[in-house]
């Protein structure tokens, strides 16, 4: 009976509701239709009725109540549920009744249609503008989405060009590390053939010396003093014949070893004794070869082993223990590339006279070392024990000892007594171990009274060791990780000649200003491979060599060469970040008389920086692989300048250049013109 009487006054509503549609229809069928659209999405659930009921009066609810009950998706066919029941519409009123005698209903005013009508009309309202929100928070987040995506692939792009850049420098970088290290190769090559040929002409000495010492000794010392002379001169005549830079100072071995023979000369032999039985000779002098080649341990040892005269080489024949040897007269003996892990305390008591040992590639550790193995060598002067597996420094070594070369080990502690007694030591390497400031005492050079040459390099010091000894020349500390220079670690060391520091953390802050600069004999300092971008002021003031190349200089400060007497003569910047605007008119003011060599390639440069031609001295000039697009006339030569030419090379390839629009007076202070390269050239 209620659904009856449900569909009765729902006809009811929608008869009086016509002339209101009409009015609606005339604002518009476009919002009629948006209106039906979002009603069938909104669809008729108990929300809206809720809604509705809240804003409406008690004669309302009832209407409410009405659509409630309205379910048109699960209607049936009245005939299904309830027999037919006799319905009438009362229109004689103002208002629609339907009249059930059995469930009567109170019938709809029109304010309450209105009413219903303008509820409904709203809830249509606020879904649109429910619904314009969602739209345009969509296409904010679509905006945002677009935003971040691009902002992704310009951060991806700038990484990848970033890594590119990167990349390029570290293979120019590796291309030069492996141009120093095959020019050191070649250097040792070179130097082995000289040791070599110096070995064979001391035989030859020993043997002609024998007949007649007193005439022999004095013509060796005419021929050693022409071979010196001949020597310098060559090396002089090498000096002119060479057009390009005279090369890095820090690559070259120290020449304590190249002035001298690897082995001392030969001791001449009293006349009262060469009628006697020598030291190492049977009853007959002539036959003492011989008798040599009888008595020594040639057959005892393993393929590939060699003694001659006073020299004993043994190197990379699988020896795994230290061969027991009694040749009195031996001086020089190599076992380097062998497995010895232990070395006897009677291993050198048959060969007393070794003043030169090679010990290096092998397997020895410091307990296989025993605490006297070295105290009987009265004369040795050279020991190389480079590439073992050593912690510390071996002990009771002997005073006489001038050279001790402890590289590529495993040394974590250099204590106070470690170097004690070594007052004859001059050269001390002790590169690759594991050495640093924490593991290093102050004290522990202190005895060393005559070292002049310290190498110190690819081991961990974070700062410069202290208690250097006074007498140190040279200090190498390559490849460490020193951040900074304190104004009193070179206070002791006045005598310092040359201090390389490439490879480390250094950066211009932390350079104390009172470091350096009154020293008077330091003339070569390599900062290259640090953290630098500008060229360090308080410099000392005695500098002649500076070399700061791959660092990341940005700028060279006016008046930094001012102060340095005699003046700067060489100065490499290549691999660095100059520009156009990093060099001021100043910059090179105090080294326009003095310098000789300047490298400036592989920068930024876009023109000849100023005050290159007001350099008088000036002999060597580096300015390839920049930007360069012009030379103007007087940006190399000074105009007026002298006549005689003082340029001998200038090297100007993989600028952007034209070589066919350059004018032939840029150049008149060039001694050749072949001298200056040109090709190859960067195309835009």
């Amino acid at each position: 009976m209620k659904w009856v009487l449900l569909l009765a006054a729902l006809g009811v509503l929608l008869m009086m509701m016509v002339p209101t549609a009409q009015g609606h229809q005339r604002s518009g069928t476009k919002r009629g239709r948006q209106r039906r659209g979002k009603k069938r999405r909104g669809g008729h659930g108990p929300d809206r009725t809720k809604a509705l009921q809240m804003s409406m009066g008690p004669a309302d609810a009832q209407v409410l109540e009405y659509l409630k009950n309205l379910d048109f998706p699960g209607l049936h066919p009245p005939d299904a549920l309830h027999p037919p029941v006799d319905l009438s519409l009362d229109f004689s009123g103002d208002s629609a009744v339907l009249s059930d005698p059995i469930d009567p209903v109170t019938p709809l005013t029109q304010e309450q249609i209105q009413l219903l009508l303008w509820h409904e009309e709203e809830l249509h309202r606020r879904e649109e503008e429910r619904l314009r929100r969602k739209d345009g928070e969509r296409k904010k987040r679509r905006k945002q989405r677009k935003e971040q995506a691009e902002r992704q692939r310009n951060f991806v792009a700038e990484r990848r060009r970033e890594e590119e850049e990167a990349m390029k420098l570290q293979v120019a970088q590796e291309e030069e590390e492996w141009r120093q290290k095959e020019k050191r190769r070649q250097e040792a090559a070179e130097r082995e053939a000289r040791e070599r040929q110096m070995e064979e002409e001391r035989r030859r000495q020993e043997v002609a010396e024998r007949d007649a010492l007193e005439r022999k000794m004095e013509e060796e010392k005419k021929r050693q003093d022409e071979l010196l002379r001949e020597r310098l001169e060559a090396l002089e005549e090498e000096d002119k014949e060479d057009v390009w830079l005279r090369g890095d100072v820090f690559q070259i071995i120290p020449n304590q070893l190249e002035e001298r023979d690897l082995l001392p000369p030969p001791q001449p032999i009293p006349p009262t004794l060469l009628s006697q039985e020598l030291p190492w000779e049977n009853e007959e002098v002539g036959e003492g070869e011989e008798e040599i080649a009888e008595v020594s341990p040639r057959t005892a040892l393993p393929p590939g082993c060699s003694i001659s005269d006073v020299t004993m080489t043994c190197e990379n024949t699988q020896l795994d223990h230290f061969p027991p040897l009694t040749i009195p007269h031996l001086k020089s003996l190599s076992l380097e590339g062998n497995c010895i892990r232990t070395i006897p305390a009677e291993a050198f008591n048959g060969i007393p006279n070794l003043e030169w040992i090679n010990l290096g590639k092998n397997q020895i550790t410091s307990d296989g070392i025993a605490a006297t193995a070295f105290r009987g060598l009265q004369f040795l002067t050279r020991l190389y024990l480079d590439g073992n597996f050593l912690e510390q420094v071996p002990s009771d070594l002997p005073s006489t000892l001038q050279e001790l070369k402890i590289n590529e080990n495993k040394l974590r502690t250099i204590h106070e007594k470690s170097l004690q007694g070594l007052s004859s030591l001059m050269i001390l390497e002790m590169e690759d171990n594991l050495l640093s400031e924490n593991n290093v005492d102050p004290s522990a050079f202190s005895s060393l009274t005559q070292l002049s040459y310290l190498r110190l390099g690819r081991n961990h010091f974070r700062t410069v060791p202290q208690g250097l000894p006074p007498t140190l020349l040279e200090l190498y500390l390559e490849n460490n990780m020193i951040e900074e220079i304190s104004e009193v670690v070179f206070n002791q060391t006045t005598s310092l000649t040359l201090v390389s520091l490439r490879h480390n953390r250094l950066d211009e802050t932390r350079m104390a200003p009172l470091a350096w600069i009154n020293h008077r004999s330091l003339e070569s300092i390599d900062l290259s491979h640090n953290d630098l971008y500008l060229v360090p002021s308080y410099l000392p003031r005695s500098l002649i060599h500076l070399v700061l190349v791959g660092n990341h200089i940005e700028r060279i400060p006016s008046y930094v060469f001012a102060h340095m007497e005699p003046g700067l003569e060489y100065l490499y910047l290549s691999y660095n970040k100059l520009d156009g605007e990093g060099i001021e008119p100043e910059s090179f003011f105090g080294a326009y008389h003095s310098m000789v060599e300047l490298c400036l390639d592989h920068n930024q440069l876009v023109s000849v920086p100023a005050g290159i031609s007001l350099m008088n001295a000036l002999h060597f000039l580096r300015l390839n692989n920049n930007n360069i697009r012009n030379i103007p006339e007087e940006s190399l030569c000074e105009p007026g300048g002298t006549a005689d030419p003082t340029l001998v090379a200038v090297r100007l390839e993989n600028n952007r250049l034209d070589p066919d629009s350059l004018s032939s007076s840029s150049f008149s202070c060039v001694r050749s013109t072949s001298s200056v390269v040109f090709k190859p050239q960067r195309k835009d």
